[in-house]
């Protein structure tokens, strides 16, 4: 209850000071809540086929405006789920299987917003996040079986570019973004011989509340 209250106490003070801003500098800043949902893959070679990770996005932003009405800073926090689910066949299709991995992160984006009138906003900039969580699974044509992979085979560090657009109505938004990883996931020998040099990928739609 009391991480509650003061989650709550923290937002409605972040929401009041940038009121007070947007009337100071006559401008259109926003903060809110926005969340939905992830197409998340990894981009390995030589698999037969890749399958995205379906999950959830999660995060807090505010809006400091940098020009007034026309350029803000968006930073936020969140949560986010990454990972894919790779088939592979071995010795002309003799063996086939799958490896899953799951993946996830705290995500801190830093995006520059133009806005658009006071009803779309477009945004870009870079990410970046913690791996909070990782398990991966394999399966094949000779059993089921726990991958022995975990989180200390994989980048505990993720950054990347983030891009997208949120259309406000009144307190509520709907949005999409993209973003792409410049590092790769993979840490450690084990993980190197699934996964190579890819690099996390996620697709969002979100919608959400402004304060």
């Amino acid at each position: 209850m009391k991480i509650k209250s003061m989650f709550v106490t923290v937002c409605l003070s972040v929401g009041l000071l940038q009121t007070v801003k947007a009337q100071d500098l006559g401008a259109v800043s926003r903060t809110g809540i926005r969340g939905g949902l992830n197409v998340s893959n990894l981009y390995v070679k030589d698999v037969t086929d890749r399958n995205p990770r379906y999950g959830f996005h999660a995060s807090l932003f505010t809006q400091v405006p940098l020009i007034r009405g026309l350029l803000y800073l968006q930073p936020e926090i969140g949560y986010s789920t990454k990972g894919m689910t790779a088939r592979y066949n071995l010795l002309n299709n003799t063996f086939k299987g799958e490896n899953s991995f799951k993946l996830d992160y705290a995500e801190i984006p830093v995006l520059a917003t133009v806005k658009v009138g006071n009803f779309v906003d477009i945004h870009g900039g870079l990410y970046g996040a913690f791996l909070i969580n990782a398990s991966t699974e394999s399966k094949s044509d000779l059993g089921f079986a726990a991958a022995t992979l975990n989180r200390d085979n994989f980048n505990n560090f993720d950054y990347g570019l983030s891009a997208g657009l949120s259309i406000y109505f009144g307190k509520f938004l709907l949005g999409t973004r993209y973003n792409y990883g410049l590092r790769k996931v993979a840490n450690s020998t084990a993980s190197e011989i699934f996964l190579g040099n890819a690099k996390n990928s996620a697709a969002q739609v979100s919608i959400g509340v402004t304060f």
